[in-house]
């Protein structure tokens, strides 16, 4: 009888420490699975704060502007009386800007370091009748192209006639923008050049008679010079390479597929074009 209690006690006491045993169990996996809940979340956050610190968009739109790096380039970017920047760039700039809930800022550059002022923040975007140049590409994220043009020599309109060919420009003197698509153009063909700080100047080397010609964008030669602008005495002649505009981001930009849409919608519901139209050039504009 007494060992028949005994074994009865020792199957109660065993049974409890089971039991014991199975809450102390649960009590522990409920805390691993809080602390992995918790891990998580944790994991989660820092990783969405690292692609906000990625995300040019979250960084513009915390700052509330989107700084634009540009040149005094008519019919692209320039001042209207009032010492407002117009032009067909800066007006579609302004109209992007506004479809990310921000403020544009147009910062004139040295059209040389537009590579350095993106990487260094100073500018967010470059958006100055850009060519897509292979240098270009590889230096930043582009939009689509968006226009086409050409780099064209302006030069007196009583001469024009004695410079018909590439050949015939050899002995000229040239002035072109500092790390232009003209610059490029002149290097290409051989061509002896001065090099200034933007297109506007190269003109007015030409008008001023301290060099012979000047390389520059066709669309501005359309607007800048010939009958009923401030160098009705110069001409446009020949063509030296057919190019196409883009904008420039920093590379990895989550902006250049923003813009992409915009100018997508904006072709479609005929805004680019209306833009386009105001300052003379569309049947430049690429549809998109």
């Amino acid at each position: 009888m007494k060992k028949l209690l005994v074994l009865m006690l020792t199957g109660v006491m065993v049974l409890g420490m089971v039991g014991c045993g199975s809450s102390s169990s649960t009590e522990t996996t409920t805390e691993a699975e809080e602390t992995t809940d918790e891990e998580e979340a944790e994991v989660e956050e820092e990783a969405e704060e690292a692609s906000d610190a990625d995300s040019d968009l979250a960084y513009v739109q915390e700052k509330g502007t989107l700084v634009v790096g540009i040149t005094d380039f008519e019919p692209m970017d320039y001042k209207d009386e009032d010492g407002n920047w117009i032009g067909f760039d800066a007006d579609m700039a302004t109209a992007f800007a506004e479809s990310l809930g921000v403020e544009v800022e147009f910062v004139e550059i040295d059209w040389d370091n537009k590579i350095l002022e993106l990487d260094g923040k100073t500018i967010d975007c470059v958006w100055n009748g850009m060519t897509l140049t292979d240098e270009v590409m590889s230096a930043m994220d582009c939009s689509n192209a968006y226009s086409s043009n050409s780099q064209v020599v302006v030069l007196a309109a009583d001469v024009a006639e004695d410079y018909a060919d590439v050949e015939s420009l050899a002995d000229l003197s040239f002035a072109v923008e500092s790390g232009s698509a003209g610059e490029a153009a002149a290097e290409d063909n051989g061509l002896s050049y001065t090099s200034v700080s933007n297109q506007a100047n190269a003109l007015m080397e030409v008008a001023a008679g301290t060099s012979d010609a000047a390389i520059i964008d066709l669309l501005m030669a359309e607007a800048m010079v010939g009958e009923g602008t401030s160098y009705e005495d110069l001409t446009t002649g020949v063509v030296l390479v057919d190019e196409e505009y883009g904008v420039g981001f920093r590379q990895g930009s989550d902006l250049v597929e923003m813009l992409n849409e915009f100018f997508a919608e904006s072709y479609a519901d005929g805004s680019m074009t209306e833009i386009a139209t105001t300052y003379g050039i569309e049947n430049s504009i690429i549809a998109q």
